[in-house]
């Protein structure tokens, strides 16, 4: 049993020194170590370089980087201690192992070589098994370095792209969180919106209908009224007393301005009615060619009420520059609502700037005197003349087309967006606004609508004290 182990190993040995490619490096001044090593280690199947000075053994290092290195510590010029100093200052070279030659037993000799980064220390004169043994095993340990260092680089890389993917998945889910809360939102407005228009007119039609009848009901009546007026043209004292009483011909004169009066306000209802089955109407697979302009104004007539005068401001202007647009293909309830989401984020804006601007009117005019707050408030009018927007809340729709794209341009004169980059805006739960209020998802789902459903570009251009402008660009 002895002798078949002592034949593996020495098969293994005979392994081991086939497989030892690496490359050494002895520097030092004697010959006869040099021969020794050479001897030695070249019997152990390494490759061996040689040179006698510290500053050869450095240029040999820089243009034949070994695995290891044997440093003799006692040489001329340039002794060994300085020689390790440079080789581990300079990156390329500094995890070399290095492994000093000495015949001094000094302690300090020693440990000052450790500090300098030396690995080991070989002593003089040489044993050869020794060497080789202490060769083998710091070559050993600079494989295993070096594949450590690989491992590392690949589990980084590995980890970065399982970072990346996980941001991907992240985005994704982002995207798909926003399309679900879209379709919702849109498939729970036009439930609510036609169960509304549903029941809104039916009394609408009825009472239409009915004023259609009443109107001719009263047109013969009041036919008779005068018929009878020119057949008894004195009906009595009592008939005349009452006509006088009552004004006969103001109500005569009246009453088919009231009934058309009313059949006006049932068409305008109905148009209201139209307008917001218009607007939350569900999109189909396929793009429809619309007029923009159409679905503009009927988001400008459901916002109506949030345009009109408050306490807090006047009212908002709303400034039409309209372009010749042709129909373009789309998905007209997705932009109908991305219309309501930037024009609601600019009536927002504009209530919150006016009231901020009165606020700070009010806190100058009880810190200063009325002399001064006149002419600050002088001053402070001129200026706002001169910007020519800081007392007249006003949104700004402009369209027109560019080459093979359409611009929308909504424009508001608020306060701005101070301290942020505008594509800051518009990723998912961003808001401008107060956390009590406002939509978080408005802009986001503005921007996914324009640029993924529409192959288009939505942009913001904001300064403070400036105004915010949302830029819409639909290729044709």
């Amino acid at each position: 049993m002895s002798i078949e182990m002592g034949k593996k190993f020495e098969q293994e040995q005979e392994i081991e020194t086939v497989k030892n490619t690496e490359t050494i490096l002895v520097i030092d001044d004697s010959p006869t170590n040099l021969e020794v090593l050479y001897s030695a280690l070249s019997s152990a199947g390494y490759e061996v370089l040689v040179e006698m000075d510290g500053m050869s053994g450095i240029e040999q290092v820089k243009n034949n980087p070994p695995d290891l290195i044997l440093l003799d510590i006692m040489m001329p010029k340039l002794n060994g201690f300085e020689t390790c100093r440079l080789l581990q200052a300079d990156l390329s070279t500094k995890d070399i192992p290095i492994i000093f030659i000495t015949a001094l037993a000094d302690i300090e000799e020693k440990v000052k070589g450790l500090s300098l980064g030396a690995v080991d220390y070989i002593t003089k004169p040489f044993q050869q098994d020794e060497v080789l043994a202490r060769v083998h095993l710091q070559l050993k340990l600079r494989r295993l370095n070096i594949e450590l260092e690989q491992q590392k680089k690949l589990l980084e890389k590995r980890v970065e792209e399982r970072t990346a993917e996980l941001y991907q998945a992240l985005e994704q889910l982002k995207k798909t969180q926003l399309q679900l809360v879209q379709s919702e939102r849109t498939s729970s407005l036009g439930q609510i919106v036609a169960g509304i228009v549903h029941e809104v007119n039916n009394p609408i039609g009825l009472i239409s209908t009915n004023l259609y009848y009443a109107k001719n009901y009263l047109e013969e009546l009041i036919n008779l009224v005068k018929l009878y007026q020119q057949k008894f043209p004195h009906p009595g004292k009592d008939i005349e007393d009452r006509m006088e009483t009552m004004d006969l011909e103001h109500v005569l004169e009246d009453l088919p301005k009231l009934i058309s009066s009313m059949k006006l306000g049932t068409d305008n209802i109905r148009g209201i009615m139209q307008s917001l089955r218009n607007f939350s109407r569900a999109d189909g697979e396929q793009k429809k060619s619309v007029d923009i302009h159409e679905g503009i104004e009927t988001t400008l007539l459901i916002l109506q009420y949030r345009l009109k005068a408050n306490p807090k401001r006047p009212a908002i202007q709303i400034v039409r520059e309209y372009g010749n647009l042709p129909k373009i293909e789309c998905y007209p309830g997705q932009l109908n609502q991305v219309f309501m989401n930037l024009l609601v984020n600019a009536i927002d804006s504009l209530d919150e700037s006016f009231f901020t601007r009165r606020q700070s009117v009010a806190e100058v005019s009880s810190a200063i005197a009325p002399a001064v707050h006149s002419s600050l408030v002088h001053d402070k009018e001129q200026i706002n003349m001169n910007k020519g927007s800081r007392t007249n809340p006003q949104i700004r729709i402009c369209t027109n087309v560019d080459k093979e794209q359409v611009i929308i341009s909504l424009a508001n004169n608020a306060m701005g967006i101070p301290d942020l980059f505008p594509s800051q805006i518009f990723p998912p739960f961003f808001s401008t606004k107060p956390k009590t209020k406002g939509n978080e998802l408005g802009l986001a789902i503005s921007y996914q609508i324009i640029t993924e459903n529409h192959g288009g570009k939505l942009q913001c251009i904001s300064s403070p004290n400036q105004g915010t402008e949302f830029i819409i660009q639909i290729p044709l």
